[in-house]
């Protein structure tokens, strides 16, 4: 691993690219997401610290990448070759294994959600989830990886404060 410093804004995986590299956040906050054939952004998943985030798909089948990845905060990440991480060739202790199958875990629940549970259902899912970002990522972020609206977010928030 490389320990690599990062500001906000910097991109470290694009989309349609190969997936060189998977990053551990010791400091900080990623995001991965999509762009759509319209120009849209949606978020696949948030990565504050103690969180690894790469394109799993793309490393493990050795195929060009469909998310991008970029800081959202100034960090401090542990960057790995994608190719040595692949679960075949790792050794890994409790407390790796326990963080890849906690980010398996968020993203089969937040799938689910995603199917069957209303804006705010999945609004107060995301503050369990990650409470420790969610007055670090812009809201318009937040709303993309719920699939609403800045403006429904803003609606909900509102709502949950009033007490309805």
């Amino acid at each position: 691993m490389t320990t690599i410093e990062v500001k906000k804004g910097d991109i470290l995986q694009r989309a349609g690219e190969k997936c060189k590299y998977a990053y551990y956040v010791k400091e900080g906050l990623l995001r991965s997401y999509t762009i759509d054939s319209k120009g849209k952004e949606h978020v696949y998943m948030f990565a504050p610290e103690g969180w690894y985030i790469s394109d799993i798909d793309a490393q493990t089948f050795d195929a060009a990448s469909e998310l991008y990845i970029d800081a959202i905060e100034d960090s401090v990440l542990e960057r790995t070759l994608s190719s040595e991480i692949q679960l075949s060739k790792m050794e890994l202790n409790q407390e790796e294994a326990l963080r890849i199958f906690k980010r398996a875990s968020v993203l089969q629940r937040r799938i689910i959600m995603l199917l069957s549970a209303s804006a705010r259902e999945r609004y107060e899912h995301f503050i369990q989830t990650y409470s420790d970002i969610v007055d670090r990522a812009p809201q318009k972020m937040i709303a993309t990886y719920l699939g609403i609206t800045p403006e429904a977010l803003s609606k909900i928030r509102g709502e949950i404060a009033r007490g309805k």
